[in-house]
């Protein structure tokens, strides 16, 4: 049921995304046109993420943050004053931030300290779109939530082999800067986005030094393939950082373009794909075994997102810029097929003997 907002959310955001392409596809109304990447930060992954926080702490009003989060982003799409579904995000994302606080609760830690942060960044984003900040200025927000979302996860696995009294200090300093230079971007553009880039950059250092990626990565099966997204997803991470810092304030173009789709697809489209066979079960309570296929989107969302960025961006060609879009967008929807197929022939875990045998 929580899904189902996600879903359409997605649908319509990567219907938008064709059309913004430049590709022959009937006209959008003007809203599903402006709320793009709304629609895939709130709608889809906001969601997505936020109702895996509420499924953790297994209570009842938390699964109103996600269903909020999912219905805002629809309501934004229809005929009704858009306050009411951007108040409606709004409400929803201070939901997470009451999920982590329960989360803190039951135990303090600084990988809770650091996903907290992003959820402040979460509120943020919404309560500015509400006052009509255009999407485009709302970036540097939408980064800081997800980058710190999942960089909170990973210092959960690390924590264990970092030495010292204070593990993820560091850490939690390099995520500190990021959220601050949040708010130096939207209030001094030119000064904040270098710096931007620049936190950026120190939070990916100290993943590639202390993530277990590393090591997983010389392991089989899910282990590796959950380590080669996640470092793929990282390197992408480097290149939006070095854009922006390069780049400095930009909110339109080909730099704008290759910076945004570094980080929400290279890196968020990587953590997805890394985190579905472990997190979607715990979800819909049903397994989504790891298969060699699971590889082909993988390779083709950064086969398809180093085309559009180093040759459409970086080289200003349309058709390769257009061709890089719509094979990012098939990554994605063949990611899903393969899901779903995968979790409908994978046998229940209560199931008998008899029944496994006949799945």
């Amino acid at each position: 049921m929580f899904l189902a907002p996600a879903g359409a959310s997605l649908l319509l955001g990567l219907y938008a995304a064709t059309a913004l392409l430049g590709l022959d596809v009937p006209p959008l109304a003007d809203r599903l046109a402006a709320s793009h990447g709304a629609l895939m930060v709130f709608g889809f992954v906001g969601t997505l993420i936020v109702l895996e926080r509420a499924v953790a702490i297994k209570k009842w009003w938390a699964f109103t943050a996600p269903a909020l989060l999912g219905l805002g982003s629809l309501l934004v799409l229809a005929p009704l004053p858009t306050w009411i579904g951007r108040t409606t995000i709004v409400v929803g994302a201070i939901g997470l931030l009451l999920i982590y606080r329960t989360i803190w609760r039951r135990q303090a830690m600084t990988a809770t300290a650091i996903q907290f942060l992003g959820g402040i960044n979460l509120v943020v984003a919404a309560v500015l779109w509400l006052a009509n900040v255009p999407v485009a200025h709302l970036i540097p927000a939408f980064s800081a939530f997800l980058v710190l979302t999942i960089v909170g996860e990973r210092l959960e696995l690390a924590r264990l082999s970092l030495r010292g009294t204070h593990p993820g200090r560091g850490l939690l300093w390099a995520s500190l800067s990021l959220s601050g230079c949040v708010s130096l971007a939207l209030c001094l553009p030119a000064v904040g986005y270098p710096f931007f880039g620049l936190a950026l950059l120190w939070v990916v250092s100290w993943l590639f030094l202390h993530d277990v990626a590393r090591r997983t990565l010389r392991a089989t099966g899910l282990p590796r393939y959950m380590a080669a997204c996640l470092l793929s997803g990282y390197a992408w991470l480097i290149v939006a950082g070095v854009i922006w810092i390069i780049g400095g304030a930009t909110t339109n173009g080909p730099i704008y373009d290759a910076a945004v789709h570094a980080v929400l697809l290279g890196f968020t489209l990587s953590m997805i794909m890394a985190h579905a066979p472990v997190i979607l079960p715990a979800v819909l309570r049903r397994p989504l075994p790891y298969r060699p296929i699971m590889y082909l989107p993988v390779v083709l969302l950064h086969a398809s997102l180093l085309l559009r960025v180093l040759f459409g961006d970086g080289r200003g060609q349309l058709t390769l810029l257009q061709l890089g879009g719509s094979l990012s967008i098939a990554a994605l929807l063949l990611f899903i097929i393969i899901a779903v197929a995968s979790a409908a022939r994978a046998p229940m875990p209560n199931a008998s003997p008899a029944r496994k045998n006949r799945q």
